[in-house]
């Protein structure tokens, strides 16, 4: 957490958090290139869905994901469980296997100050914006298979194709654990 401090500082200032509870102002390209952590970027129209994904982002040469913002029935455990695209995750045998109480999609504005992203671009890179790891990551095992994957890069105007070997080089900037699990799917 320390180090992703200490790089927001040298990258924006002193006082690179706004006034608000919002999460700070992160360039997650200027992160990402501090650390040699490869990718190719795509731009598209916005895109909010699996559907809108199909539609308006061409062909990519990786996995599409699906990212999930749950939260328990208490609000306590907050998760970020991806799976792959076409995948229909039965999020009430979810709350089993993660060992949680009763689950749900968190709200936006509880999105907001846990990812610091808005609905449509949930990501796996709105992990540097969880430096306390107050949101757990779940990576369904079929997905974590693949050798490279599409993420959102904190918003849905774009694609990020990542590998393996570099979405780990991030996950350990952040210091977030990746558990991967068999999620439960729907029929």
């Amino acid at each position: 957490m320390r180090a992703i401090v200490e790089l927001l500082t040298f990258v924006f200032g002193h006082g690179f958090q706004n006034d608000t509870e919002e999460k700070p102002l992160v360039d997650l390209y200027q992160i990402l290139a501090a650390h040699r952590i490869e990718y190719q970027r795509y731009d598209h129209p916005a895109v909010y869905t699996v559907e809108d994904v199909r539609r308006l982002v061409p062909p990519l040469p990786a996995v599409k994901t699906k990212n999930l913002f749950l939260r328990d029935h208490k609000g306590k455990r907050h998760f970020l469980v991806i799976v792959p695209a076409e995948k229909r995750v039965h999020i009430k045998a979810l709350h089993a296997v993660l060992g949680a109480s009763r689950l749900s999609f968190g709200s936006a504005n509880r999105l907001k100050k846990y990812l610091g992203v808005d609905p449509g671009a949930v990501t796996i890179f709105a992990l540097i914006n969880d430096p306390g790891h107050e949101v757990e990551l779940v990576l369904d095992e079929s997905l974590w298979a693949h050798a490279t994957f599409q993420f959102h890069p904190l918003v849905n105007t774009s694609t990020l194709v990542i590998s393996r070997t570099n979405l780990k080089r991030f996950l350990a900037l952040t210091g977030h654990e990746v558990n991967t699990l068999v999620v439960p799917e729907q029929n």
